[in-house]
């Protein structure tokens, strides 16, 4: 799509507004709009101005002055909006030198994508996520110096069995048992139905929905894998499509990765797989009908995972969900089926061009643009240095007597942790100037002092339930 088609396609549609979209650092999508008449041919070059310091980790007060260039192909018209609007995601710009912003996340991915070529060892990296979410119905939190609380609700939720709804109709999923029920248990059949469809209507191809483990209206909508920017453009559509849908339904959806206690958490298992031209890379005589290439490529997740989980599981609630001994893949080690492994070969199709591995640990509080940087990061280094994964994990890890699982590798148990380790272990990152030191600082310095410091520094209401009467 060029800067022409785009105004052609506008005039065409009735549109009168242009709504420029960008994303922020920790992972949240910006916006501001224009009357369409100020969208020109000149804007896709010079683009619009906005305070770079009123944007998280960006800009400081003495050099705000920021550029937003609206990206041509990215264009779509808002499935939600009541006058009819364009959307153009954009690329930031530094204003005075023209040049793009390390810290623009998109920028990230895009250099990732042109690092991959560089090395010759593939073209194309295709990326898959498998974001999983709650439905709510009623949420509420307070976080101030003398009280803490949240409460969260859903017609769905199992704790509301006895509740008086006049009448309680019952179907209420257990804990654990809402992997694939039919209505009247599953509630939300509908209202993913109406998301699937959006979505498809604005171009995004949809594999699947479904209900997922946990009860109180977890699910799962599945995109079809693309190439890595595309999908971090796609990720962040998604979660906006999801989260308007659900609240014009009367519903709430979230992406953390753990709001609810002994249930199932949220996770994004991604599948990723390198092409070079028509030839998948990934499929060869290995185990589980892998390449070499592919189990370098394992390797090199394995070994960058602790630093890996900065990036894709961004967040102190995060960890809440990778807990050893349960049912998150916090063991790293990989195997075909086997979903208690950190990466996992599906074995769904004997196709060459479905192999592919499957990085289980992330969950959807990710920036997606950042953590498909990374993982990609992870994949060429193994590649490149000739990483051997070592032996696969087939046995049940949960069932391993524990002298065995001592031999077996954990993910980051915090926040804190993931970040030392990124701290420690981030060379992989700065090749081909994909990350840079600037970047990786800033995101070390400022997930510790926006979050794992506050924290730490809050008492925890189940605090006063184990200890106000010492």
């Amino acid at each position: 799509m060029t800067p022409e088609k785009v105004l052609e396609m506008a005039k065409e549609n009735g549109i009168k507004i242009a709504d420029i979209r960008f994303m922020d650092f920790p992972g949240i999508w910006q916006h501001f709009s224009v009357p369409i008449g100020e969208l020109t041919v000149d804007s896709f070059e010079e683009g619009f101005g906005f305070d770079g310091s009123s944007i998280r980790g960006w800009q400081p007060i003495n050099a705000s002055d920021m550029l937003v260039v609206p990206d041509a192909s990215t264009v779509k018209i808002d499935p939600f909006y009541a006058e009819p609007t364009l959307v153009l995601i954009g690329n930031i710009v530094d204003p005075v030198t023209l040049e793009p912003y390390s810290r623009d996340p998109r920028y990230i991915a895009k250099k990732a994508e042109s690092y991959l070529k560089s090395t010759g060892i593939a073209d194309i990296a295709y990326i898959g996520p498998e974001a999983e979410f709650f439905i709510f119905d009623d949420v509420r939190f307070e976080s101030s110096n003398n009280s803490a609380f949240y409460f969260l609700d859903s017609k769905e939720g199992t704790w509301n069995t006895g509740r008086e709804e006049f009448p309680n109709l019952a179907y209420k999923p257990r804990h654990k048992e809402g992997y694939f029920p039919v209505p009247p248990m599953d509630k939300f059949q509908d209202l993913r139905s109406e998301m699937l469809l959006i979505l498809q209507s604005i171009g995004i191809d949809v594999e699947c929905q479904h209900h997922e483990v946990a009860t109180a209206g977890q699910g799962e909508i599945d995109m079809r894998f693309k190439p890595l920017l595309q999908m971090g453009d796609q990720l962040v559509w998604f979660k906006y499509v999801l989260k308007n849908a659900a609240y014009r339904a009367g519903h709430t959806v979230t992406f953390m990765p753990k709001p609810l206690f002994s249930d199932n958490g949220t996770g994004m298992h991604t599948h990723i797989s390198l092409w070079k031209g028509d030839q998948p890379l990934f499929a060869g005589d290995k185990y589980a009908g892998l390449s070499q290439e592919a189990l370098y490529a394992i390797g090199g997740i394995l070994k960058h995972c602790k630093a890996l989980c900065a990036f894709t599981n961004p967040t102190t609630n995060s960890y809440k969900r990778l807990v050893p001994g349960f049912e998150a893949p916090v063991n790293l080690a990989y195997s075909s089926r086997n979903r208690s492994a950190a990466v996992r070969i599906p074995m769904y199709s004997t196709s060459p061009k479905a192999k592919r591995i499957e990085f289980r640990t992330p969950d959807p509080s990710c920036n997606g643009y950042m953590a498909f940087s990374a993982m990609l990061m992870a994949v060429l280094d193994g590649i490149q240095n000739k990483i051997e994964p070592g032996d696969p994990l087939d046995k049940n890890i949960y069932d391993l007597p524990p002298e065995e699982l001592a031999e077996i590798e954990s993910a980051p148990g915090s926040l804190e942790e993931a970040l030392a380790s990124l701290k420690d272990d981030s060379d992989f990152l700065l090749k081909g100037d994909v990350f840079t030191q600037d970047v990786i600082d800033m995101w070390i310095e400022f997930k510790t002092e926006k979050e794992v410091n506050a924290v730490n520094l809050r008492p925890h209401p189940h605090e006063f339930f184990l200890y106000f009467d010492i």
